[in-house]
């Protein structure tokens, strides 16, 4: 049995995007060999397409629809469980080195009296984690500042009002002017900061620094990497590791702007779309892409070696993931947010140190895997009992210890667009502008709330160019994961302060409690005590 938790995020790293998942091009052996250490699940995909929403699953395994942070911002309530709680419950420490996106719910600490500066209301307001060292990633003027990072660069002489922005994040022009990294064009030149003090790097040594000071008690370390979420820069070597020549050919066709789907049509329209469909910027941004993605899989590298020396990845369960896609161009688009394998699917290794899972090292499963089923895998790796009243997801032990179980035959994932200029471009109700993707290893069927569905058939047309919403001809195939859909959504797991073995058994105790509902006269009730049950 495990004893620590490493749990590895990456944001915006597309499945597709590694030396094990088959790219041609990239250079990932740390993660590659990470892969050969454990199970790689070929088949994982996120509750949601963005970085907030997608987070809050993993964080609290549950669906979107359960948790009800749908958004970018939109607060995680207070009340739901979260990681750090089902964890500190087993006596694991569990802590944040980077990123989580969590949007505290100050309205409703402020109603429960919950001070975000105390022990319990710091817990609440991040999610369940204690905070080593916050870097969210994404920090411009007006934002959040990190919690060190800045004051760290400070320390080393960076200076200027925000050294996120202008040194990890921008570079130096012929003239030696700013170069800011949020413009694409910029993508192909080297950050300002030195690589040892980029992101990536520092992430690392603070989760190294945790580690180091962690004593003997056991810990669920989430070591959450920002990159390669843009800004797309990166600092040398990584800047010009790779060329346009490895950029992979784009996944689209003529035929995907031909009538599309009224909300992928609205899509494309975005900006951020727009620039991908422009000549040449692929082939400036993905090099970058590629390159923070190298530079992470030197960290990788760095921190498993020291994991080793240490002697710790005797007793480390170790997951390496990602909270989402990247179009890059792929189908018109631009960042993530629709349905597509680039966007939807993410890569998913887990290594797990017992014996029992010596039967699966170095396989790829095929399973369909969703990202709730993280947090079940933990609670059942360092022996807690399983909570299915809360985490809607499965553990993924029995299937890294060969163990043949019932599975469930389809994966499902939500998002909410009604924060994105798509709406008001279709002039579609905010209630309505939702969307829920139910996929069965073939068919993935989109729900688009006011609109016909969307789609596709991923054994005839693996790239998902061709949607068959409208086609008559698979009128049955919509209408059996129709039925899915409604199914799951009949069934949320809403009674969450009680099991059912709990729950089942207050509903039974009405004679211990006094209570004699319906009976007639006494020898119905001395027969109802004699049977222990009540009738009703």
């Amino acid at each position: 049995m495990a004893k620590n938790i490493l749990f590895i995020m990456c944001d915006q790293l597309r499945f597709d995007y590694l030396g094990c998942t088959g790219h041609p091009h990239i250079r990932t052996p740390h993660i590659d060999a990470l892969a050969a250490r454990g199970v790689r699940f070929d088949r994982a995909y996120v509750q949601s397409p963005i970085c907030g929403p997608s987070r809050m699953s993993f964080y609290t395994g549950r669906y979107v629809r359960s948790h009800g942070s749908t958004w970018n911002g939109v607060p995680l309530r207070v009340g739901e469980w979260t990681l750090g709680d089902h964890l500190g419950d087993l006596g694991l420490r569990t802590v944040l080195c980077g990123k989580t996106h969590m949007a505290a719910d100050t309205d409703g600490m402020r109603r429960w009296g919950l001070d975000p500066s105390s022990g319990i209301g710091a817990r609440v307001a991040e999610c369940g984690f204690e905070v080593w060292d916050r870097l969210d990633g994404v920090h411009p003027k007006g934002a959040p500042p990190p919690s060190h990072y800045n004051d760290h660069l400070r320390g080393l002489g960076y200076d200027g009002p925000n050294p996120w922005e202008q040194w990890a994040n921008s570079a130096d022009g012929d003239d030696g002017e700013i170069l800011s990294g949020w413009l694409m064009e910029h993508a192909n030149k080297p950050a300002r900061v030195d690589e040892a003090e980029s992101e990536t790097p520092y992430t690392t040594s603070r989760a190294i620094e945790f580690i180091e000071q962690s004593s003997d008690q056991p810990w669920c370390l989430h070591l959450s990497y920002i990159k390669p979420h843009w800004p797309y820069i990166v600092p040398a070597p990584y800047h010009d590791m790779y060329g346009p020549e490895h950029v992979i050919p784009v996944q689209r066709n003529e035929a995907e702007r031909d009538n599309p789907h009224p909300v992928l049509a609205a899509y494309h329209q975005h900006r951020f779309s727009q620039v991908f469909a422009r000549d040449g910027v692929r082939e400036r941004v993905i090099p970058a892409y590629m390159g923070l993605i190298s530079q992470i899989d030197d960290q990788i590298g760095r921190l498993i070696g020291y994991l080793d020396d240490k002697g710790l990845t005797d007793d480390t369960l170790i997951v390496f993931t990602s909270d989402h896609g990247d179009y890059l161009g792929d189908h018109w688009l631009g960042e993530k947010e629709m349905f597509h394998d680039p966007s939807v699917r993410i890569p998913l290794i887990v290594v797990d140190p017992s014996a029992q899972a010596d039967v699966t090292r170095g396989t790829i499963s095929q399973h369909p895997i969703e990202a709730i089923d993280l947090l079940p895998t933990f609670v059942d790796v360092v022996g807690g009992a399983p909570k299915p009243h809360m985490l809607e997801g499965l553990s993924l032990i029995p299937l890294i210890h060969g163990q043949d179980v019932p599975w469930r035959q389809h994966v499902i994932s939500e998002y909410d667009y009604s924060g994105r200029r798509a709406r008001t471009l279709l002039n579609h109700p905010m209630d309505d502008c939702r969307l829920i993707m139910v996929h069965d290893g073939r068919w993935k069927f989109i729900h688009a709330e006011g609109f016909r569905p969307m789609l596709y058939d991923l054994q005839n047309d693996p790239q998902e160019l061709f949607d068959l919403g409208a086609d008559p001809a698979h009128q049955d195939v919509r209408d059996r994961l129709e039925k899915v859909m409604n199914h799951w959504a009949r069934h949320p797991r809403n009674r969450t302060t009680i099991t059912d073995e709990d729950f089942r058994k207050t509903a039974e105790s009405e004679l211990d409690g006094g209570f004699y509902i319906g009976f007639w006269d006494q020898a119905d009730v001395n027969d109802a005590e004699a049977e222990g049950f009540s009738g009703n």
